[in-house]
């Protein structure tokens, strides 16, 4: 009969997310993990199986949690130009307040593994391809409340957008000013027209 963990799962796959997530996956050894998450290396193992199912695993967190963020930003009522400029800045913003500078996540992930990790890369796809669809529907609403022009290229737009914001995360971790940022956002909106 095999020994009870004796940690609580969702608590250690919370602190591997985050630690990933600040460090990336190559910065990352076994041992930063079993100290981080106060766990021997053969728990770790017979938790999570290995280090890159754990990393998949802290991927599919942050999809569930941080990434639901964004979806409600896009969902929320209001003018549309407002509710992705409220999208857009949220992104500016929570960049600007980390102290650690970890950006996102799955914008992280794509830069670093890129199409090298063919797993991790259809996480981060289905993720970015969520958001897509989020402002698709959300321009869609707006063109056929008549607040946008009936021959606004929804899927382009929809895609500068999510670019944008892929964009805006990454520059942020690379240190560009708040100005800097935030005239991106005012240059995308120009598009929602």
């Amino acid at each position: 009969m095999g020994r009870r963990r004796e940690f609580d799962e969702q608590v250690v796959l919370d602190r591997a997310m985050h630690l990933f997530w600040r460090q990336g996956y190559a910065a990352t050894s076994v041992r930063d993990l079993g100290e981080a998450l106060d766990l021997r290396p053969s728990s770790l193992y017979a938790a999570f199986g290995d280090k890159h199912r754990l990393f998949l695993r802290a991927l599919d967190e942050y999809a569930r949690t941080e990434s639901v963020t964004a979806l409600r930003h896009l969902s929320t009522d209001g003018p549309v130009r407002s509710v992705i400029r409220a999208w857009l800045m949220d992104s500016v913003e929570c960049l600007q307040t980390d102290p650690e500078a970890r950006g996102c996540f799955m914008v992280n992930t794509a830069t670093e593994l890129g199409a090298s990790d063919p797993e991790a890369a259809a996480r981060v796809r289905t993720a970015f391809d969520g958001i897509r669809a989020a402002v698709h529907d959300l321009l869609l609403r707006g063109r056929r409340d008549g607040e946008l022009a009936p021959d606004l290229d929804v899927p382009g737009v929809s895609s500068l957008l999510t670019t944008t914001m892929i964009g805006l995360r990454a520059q942020g971790r690379g240190g560009a000013t708040h100005d800097d940022l935030t005239g991106a956002v005012e240059a995308a909106l120009t598009a929602v027209r």
